[in-house]
Order: C-alpha cells, then structure tokens, then sequence
C-alpha cells in the first residue's frame, strides 16, 4: 500500500489493523557521468514499494534529498545539512507515530544518511515513541554484492549501475560506463584513505576526479534484477520479523538495579 495513492479512510482501515511503515530514503546527488543524481532515492524507492506490495505494509512517499555535502563540487548536487535531516525526519516519523504507528523501517539507499538515521531511531527509542531501524539493500546481501564485481566500489561503482539498469534503464547512459571507469577510481584500499591512523579527506571529488569508484563496466541489468530480487526478499522478512514483535520488547530495558 502506498500512502499518497488512498484516500483517507481507507489509511484510517490500515491504521486500524497494522503499526508498521516503510520509509525510503535517498538522495539527489552526483553519482558519475553516467547515472542519474536521484540514483539513490530511485533505488530505495523501488525496493519500499516492492516490499510494501509483497507484504501489504505501508510505504510512504520518498524523502528524496539527504546528507549530501561531500558531492557538493559536482553539478547539481543538493543537500540539507546534517540537523536539519535529522530533525525532519524525526518530525516526519513521530508524525507517523500520531497515526499509530509503532514501528518503522528507514529503506536507505545513501551511505551519508546511515549514521543520522541511527541517531533519528534511537531518538525514538529513548522516549519510546516507535521502534525505527535503518536499512541498506547492499548490506543486507553482502557476499552476493561481492560475488557480482571483481571492483565493486562504493559510489556510483556496478552495483549501483546493474541495479539502475534493473529499475530505470533509460536513465543510465551506457555509453559512458567506460569513461566512467576509467575517468574515476577503480581500486580503492582502505589505507590509502589513512595517514597514521587518521582519516585525511572530506569529500569524493578529492579520490575519484567524476565522483565515483569500481568498474562500472561490469554491470548488466542480469545482475541488477539478482540484486534487486535478492535484497528485496531480505527487506520483506526484516518487516515480516518486526511486525510480529511484541511493541515492549522493541523498547529500552528497565535500569539496572
């Protein structure tokens, strides 16, 4: 069921019977020369409404800009600063909470969003308002992911590309997947990104000159709808599992005596 579609009484009908959401959540961002910025939150979507088709849980409408600014040298890249995401998608939930909802789960398709969508549930947690968990599809099918591409990469790289050319292959400029790769950043260690134990950078554009990483030539729609299929299933048992806890289990334990 997808929110922005019902009418008001028959949300009222859900409410009734249900008290979990599905909120996807992305961005609009630069992901390369050859993927469109909505990458993201074309993504993320995709994968909410599949789930909430399977199950009949409620999807709501995308929250489609996010946590951004590390991109924010490329063209047409937007942002909302960090306690501004926060704060509006707490308010966003706790207004999903006025209707009875108990229990959420953030489908979250951009790396950028992860650590204040943790910070937004455990918000929620602490005055036990609802029960909101984050959730990105490539983590939940991590060794399928790694299985698919010799250079995965973690922007804009084949995983991303394969599942775009599942969901939106219209979108995807194929003819560019080439310069793509070779105009970025195929190999990407972890030390590389380290000086004596610190982190030294703070945006994309100072490792990959077009903003994205991996070999992106290794993505066929094929391996798209694997992963889309793959990571699909995995969102619709996480929503199976949380909907069928008991809401006092899902919040804080008492202080320790």
């Amino acid at each position: 069921m997808y929110l922005a579609d019902e009418a008001w009484p028959d949300l009222g009908t859900y409410f009734e019977a249900e008290s979990l959401a599905i909120v996807p959540l992305g961005s609009t961002e630069q992901h390369g020369p050859h993927l469109p910025e909505g990458t993201d939150h074309l993504i993320a979507e995709a994968l909410a409404r599949e789930a909430a088709e399977r199950t009949g849980y409620l999807c709501t409408p995308t929250i489609n800009i996010g946590v951004s600014p590390h991109h924010r040298q490329f063209h047409g890249t937007m942002w909302v600063d960090a306690p501004v995401f926060r704060d509006y998608v707490e308010s966003f939930s706790r207004n999903l909470a006025y209707h009875g909802i108990d229990r959420i789960v953030y489908v979250n398709a951009h790396g950028g969003n992860v650590e204040h969508l943790r910070e937004v549930g455990r918000r929620l947690h602490d005055d036990e308002t609802a029960y909101a968990i984050e959730w990105m599809w490539d983590e939940s099918i991590p060794d399928l992911v790694d299985e698919a591409f010799e250079h995965n990469g973690p922007h804009g790289g084949p995983k991303e590309t394969a599942m775009l050319m599942h969901i939106a292959r219209e979108l995807v400029h194929e003819d560019r997947m080439t310069d793509a790769r070779d105009g970025g950043r195929v190999e990407l260690g972890a030390d590389e990104l380290r000086e004596h134990g610190a982190r030294t950078f703070y945006d994309a554009v100072e490792n990959s000159p077009n903003g994205v990483f991996g070999d992106q030539t290794d993505a066929t729609p094929e391996i798209g709808a694997e992963l889309f299929g793959a990571a699909s299933d995995q969102l619709v048992k996480l929503c199976e599992w949380l909907a069928a806890q008991p809401f006092a289990d899902l919040m804080p334990d008492p202080h320790v005596d």
